[in-house]
């Protein structure tokens, strides 16, 4: 039972400012996640409903995951220094 990927508008430019390597382990890591999106090595992010993270080296993708409807929403693409502030 595959998953539809949707990509927030904020997601998809901070994607978009990434160096090329990093983009495409990102991107493909965000491709995997139609097929299985809780992975292993996933986390639930505590205060936060539905909400999960990923990561791929540095980096970290949040989303969150609509078990009714087949759809898993990437809400942030960042370095994990910057992922959980605020902006």
């Amino acid at each position: 039972m595959a998953y539809h990927i949707d990509v927030s508008p904020s997601a998809r430019r901070q994607l978009k400012r990434l160096h090329g390597t990093i983009r495409k382990r990102i991107a493909q890591a965000i491709d995997d996640l139609a097929d299985d999106p809780r992975p292993p090595g996933c986390v639930k992010l505590e205060g936060a409903d539905d909400l999960y993270r990923v990561r791929v080296g540095d980096y970290r993708v949040v989303y969150q995951i609509s078990d009714d409807r087949l759809i898993v929403l990437i809400v942030r693409v960042a370095h994990r220094r910057d992922v959980y502030r605020d902006g």
